[in-house]
């Protein structure tokens, strides 16, 4: 009895490895690999790595494209670790308002969360325009030089937004970058004042953004929600327009989270 538990056991313990193994393996190949490609590169039997990519494929995991038959990593594993609000996930609680934005802007819709003094992507909803602006699924940037990143940072308590001031180095990306204390706490008011925030080509050249922050029952900052686009198109004229879009969106993410 003992030895067959054992040799369970080994089985089991095997055939995790064979699994983790494969979830790392495609995490480097965004267009998938095959069954065969898998076995291949990972020197398992094919027969084992077809029977466990079909058990990931079944409950989730994987993603079988039609065309060639790769299995592709889906969205479930940054799911488990993605912000949970009142036991909701953030984004889940946003795609509606994210892809609502998207279409009443006609540009990128992204939601951002403050992590370690930066402004980080969590999702997006992509514009359909042939030139548009989009950034990777777990980007951070500086929150002094994008819009939802200030917008956070406008409506943090005080002490809190003493901490970040005195511990971030102002650095110049271009010509327009607030790179002194002194700018960006302008800035921040400004923002308290019209309830959005905007980004004038502050972290890249040639990129406007427009903003408005996700609070909590105590007014905190959970995430932000931005419209990015290419300044020729996202000009001055729209700002406003867009920037009201922006709260209205934020309100309904509010909404939904603490309901």
């Amino acid at each position: 009895m003992a030895e067959s538990i054992l040799i369970r056991h080994e089985a089991s313990a095997k055939g995790t490895e064979r699994t983790l193994a494969i979830l790392e393996y495609l995490g480097r190949f965004r267009k998938g690999k095959s069954s065969s490609e898998i076995a291949r590169a990972l020197s398992l039997p094919v027969n084992s790595v077809g029977r466990i990519t079909e058990t990931m494929h079944k409950r989730g995991w994987l993603y079988r494209r039609e065309d060639d038959r790769r299995y592709v990593l889906t969205n479930r594993v940054a799911d488990l670790t993605r912000p949970q609000i009142n036991d909701k996930s953030l984004v889940v609680s946003s795609w509606d308002s994210l892809k609502q934005l998207r279409d009443i802007t006609g540009e990128t819709a992204q939601l951002l969360v403050m992590v370690e003094g930066k402004a980080m992507v969590l999702e997006q909803c992509e514009s359909d325009q042939a030139i548009k602006v989009s950034g990777r699924i777990g980007l951070r940037v500086p929150c002094y030089s994008c819009a939802p990143g200030k917008s956070i940072l406008a409506s943090l308590p005080p002490d809190e937004l003493e901490t970040y001031l005195n511990d971030v180095t102002l650095k110049k990306f271009t010509s327009t970058t607030l790179a002194t204390r002194s700018q960006l706490s302008d800035d921040l008011q400004k923002i308290r004042k019209r309830g959005y925030g905007l980004d004038l080509a502050e972290g890249m050249e040639g990129i406007h953004c427009v903003s408005a922050v996700i609070l909590d029952d105590y007014h905190y900052p959970v995430a932000a929600i931005t419209v990015i686009a290419p300044s020729f198109r996202l000009k001055r004229d729209r700002f406003e327009e867009i920037g009201k879009a922006c709260v209205q969106s934020a309100q309904k993410i509010r909404e939904e989270l603490f309901k």
